[in-house]
């Protein structure tokens, strides 16, 4: 085990200085702008879902992975305990849905598996770097919409990336094909539910889905082994 790469803590810091002026921008746009944001934001979370999911290799690991992550999150109640880290803030629920939407959208996907393990592995943050841009400007306009809730998913960044980048070496096999699009895929159904969320068609409780992305690995690993 290695050390915390400087890139996380750069990765980690964008994201609380962007929440930061989101919170602040968000307090100053009328209400009649801000549903047209949030209609705006939800059509483009759809997009990048829609754009994930489509990279999945085995659409029944996705489904096997989907299914039990949202059983096990909805007998643990994960959404409501999320909810219930912000019940000092004015809307929990609010909060909940920020918490996930941000860190979904900034630790599901190629740049987060390849990056954490690349800055564990051969000392390179540059894929991190890059993706710390991104964050910036997504975690920007997250918070100006849902608030402390985005702000808080700066912990989950710092937490899981550090984690990858700790454990680089044992978490080497994530960097393969198969297992990275499938958890891609259903990162990116995740995705497509937080924009579904956001475009107000249904209150989707994306929060109990988030087990599914510990799942997928091990279904895709169990098919390797049954040569399904």
């Amino acid at each position: 085990m290695g050390f915390i790469h400087p890139s996380v803590f750069v990765n980690t810091l964008t994201v609380v200085a962007g929440s930061t002026i989101g919170i602040l921008i968000g307090k100053s746009i009328p209400d009649r702008f801000r549903s047209i944001l949030f209609q705006a934001v939800g059509l483009t979370t759809v997009g990048i879902g829609v754009k994930m999911t489509l990279s999945t290799s085995s659409f029944i690991v996705v489904l096997l992975a989907l299914a039990s992550g949202a059983l096990v999150g909805e007998l643990v109640k994960l959404e409501d305990k999320i909810a219930s880290i912000g019940r000092f803030s004015k809307d929990p629920k609010k909060f909940s849905a920020g918490f996930v939407a941000a860190s979904t959208l900034f630790l599901v996907g190629p740049m987060t598996i390849i990056g954490s393990i690349q800055a564990g592995l051969i000392n390179d943050g540059t894929l991190i770097y890059v993706k710390s841009t991104l964050d910036f400007i997504s975690s920007i306009v997250l918070a100006s919409l849902y608030g402390l809730g985005v702000l808080f998913s700066a912990l989950a960044v710092f937490v899981v990336q550090g984690s990858l980048v700790l454990f680089a070496s044992k978490l080497g096999f994530l960097t393969e094909s198969a297992y990275l699009s499938n958890l891609t895929g259903v990162g990116g159904l995740i995705v497509v539910a937080i924009g579904i969320r956001l475009l107000e068609l249904k209150d989707v409780k994306t929060g109990n889905l988030l087990p599914a992305l510990a799942f997928s690995p091990l279904f895709d690993y169990l098919a390797r082994v049954f040569k399904l």
